[in-house]
Formats: C-alpha cells, structure tokens, sequence
C-alpha cells in the first residue's frame, strides 16, 4: 500500500496552521486560465471572490477545502478533480510540502 495515496489522504485540502494562525483563509488560488471558473454552478459552490475580485476555492468551518469530500487520512474524493485549478494540479504525492500537510493534520509521514 503506497503511503501517500491521495484519495486516503486529502491533507493537502486543509488550510495550512501557518495561514490559520494569521487568519488567512485564501487558500487556493483559482485564477481566469483554471476551467473551473467556466462552470457556473460550480463556481457559486465552490469558489468565493476576495474584495479584490480574486478567486479561491471556499473552505469550510473546519478550514477543509468545501470540494473535498471524505474522512482525511481514510477515503477522499474532490468535487472537482477534472476541473480543479492549477494550483491543486501541482500538488506531489510525497513532497515536502505533503508531508508537511499529512504531520499538521495528524497523518503518518
């Protein structure tokens, strides 16, 4: 069993402590290149728009992305995986950053 299988983990769909701690909550950035913005449905569910007008994925209370869906560490899926942006896409399985994200959120490294 690989230890950094994506769809048991989902860690990296969880606002980071460093950006809860300084109460920032644009997480995911959702720029005019990523489909998604193409979906309306999708963007009124999973979106929301800064002051600015920039685009983000919306997190929940828990701080979880709100296309995330599943038990992290045990089984999960993202709502918008064919259409998820490009920041989500660079995402690496393993990485630093993945483990980083797996230990903040109690998962095994």
């Amino acid at each position: 069993m690989d230890p950094f299988d994506c769809t048991r983990c989902g860690a990296c769909c969880v606002n980071p402590q460093e950006n809860r701690a300084e109460a920032y909550t644009e997480y995911v950035t959702v720029t005019p290149r990523d489909a998604l913005l193409k979906h309306t449905k999708l963007v009124e569910r999973y979106v929301v728009f800064n002051d600015a007008g920039d685009a983000h994925l919306k997190l929940d209370a828990g701080q979880r992305c709100t296309a995330l869906r599943g038990s992290l560490g045990r089984r999960v899926r993202c709502e918008v995986y064919a259409l998820r942006p490009a920041a989500c896409k660079r995402v690496e399985a393993g990485s630093e950053a993945c483990k980083r994200a797996r230990r903040e959120n109690g998962l095994p490294t």
